[in-house]
């Protein structure tokens, strides 16, 4: 698995800088600031005319709020989302080798799956969870939930794993390269599932116990917890470069940095994305029957969503996990009375 605590953590100690402004432009913007200020008041003074300190006010209102705007929209990586949302939809049948794709599709998980770590959700593809810690300067805020700029992050973990995702479009099926060793760029609101407030003594045994795992102290005190993650069977939205090699397609992280260009309908300044872009889709993907996984060479295991599951022969189509390759299946049902989805193979026609 990828770990991607480390951008959770820079994210944070960079919220309020302004990274997106190249520092030429403060060098240049304020002597600027000073000068037109020193003008407009020596006009004020000796022409007794304010119009031109006026407009110097206002035109240095607007460069302020434009500057906290883009400040302020970079912690939400407001301007790679407009991107990811902009950016035209590609089809895995047709696209080339070596061209950046979006592919919006179902995601799969591969050999390798992740949990959440406080709500221990299973077979996902991403997991994060944060944890916030308030008052370290010893103040106390007037609503919790309003209060934003005494919250400091005391813990993180992010982390990705390769999986696959079915192209909606045309039903292909190509493996995302997002575990060890690859960047990814996560565009994802982790939700708050745990807050405590001023007059709680005693935290949950749940949330102690997670603390205890994780060496956190275990006394009272303002914390919010928030956890997201992308389970299996999820609907996402990925932007990566494309590779083709016999058939077998693979989504990697693009080897240059892409910018997302001015966006002047945001009035936002242009961001480079370094790394694979990976996002939660609002779109509803077709719904894939459940997987069938090898469990060994004469036998797999299937996991149901139905418990009228009925064991008869039948023909069917598996899909290998590891490899993707796809098979016709003829199966009946196991003669262990003790495991009743288990399925012995009878015949097996590989696809090619």
């Amino acid at each position: 698995m990828n770990n991607l605590s480390n951008g959770a953590l820079l994210d944070h100690h960079n919220t309020f800088t302004c990274k997106s402004i190249p520092s030429l432009a403060f060098y240049i913007l304020i002597p600027l600031f000073f000068i037109g200020l020193s003008v407009s008041i020596f006009i004020l003074i000796v022409v007794k005319n304010a119009v031109f300190f006026v407009s110097f006010l206002l035109l240095s209102l607007f460069v302020s709020s434009f500057i906290a705007w883009n400040t302020l929209n970079r912690r939400q990586k407001a301007a790679v989302s407009f991107f990811l949302r902009s950016f035209p939809d590609s089809d895995l049948a047709v696209a080339r080798d070596g061209q950046l794709v979006k592919i919006t599709g179902q995601a799969s998980c591969g050999s390798v799956y992740l949990e959440s770590s406080y709500e221990k959700a299973t077979s996902c593809i991403y997991t994060s969870t944060l944890l916030y810690e308030y008052g370290r300067l010893g103040l106390k805020p007037v609503d919790v939930n309003r209060s934003c700029f005494q919250w400091g992050l005391a813990y993180c973990e992010r982390f990705s794993t390769d999986f696959y995702i079915t192209d909606r479009k045309s039903g292909a099926r190509a493996m995302v390269k997002a575990g060890p060793g690859c960047k990814v760029l996560p565009l994802m609101v982790e939700s708050t599932i745990v807050i405590t407030t001023r007059h709680c003594r005693t935290l949950s045994t749940h949330l102690r116990k997670w603390l205890r795992a994780k060496n956190l102290p275990v006394e009272p005190r303002l914390l919010r917890l928030e956890e997201g993650y992308i389970q299996e069977g999820s609907c996402v939205t990925v932007i990566g470069m494309l590779h083709k090699n016999n058939d077998v397609m693979t989504i990697v992280s693009p080897p240059q940095l892409i910018s997302t260009g001015c966006l002047w309908q945001r009035l936002l300044l242009p961001v480079d994305i370094d790394g694979l872009v990976l996002g939660v889709s609002n779109l509803t993907c077709p719904v894939i029957n459940p997987e069938i996984y090898f469990y060994s060479p004469l036998k797999f295991f299937k996991e149901l969503n139905s418990s009228k599951f009925e064991p008869a022969f039948n023909y069917f189509y598996v899909t290998d996990r590891k490899s993707g390759a796809r098979a016709m299946v003829k199966a009946g049902p196991g003669l262990d009375g003790r495991e009743q989805n288990l399925l012995y193979i009878e015949e097996l026609y590989l696809i090619t």
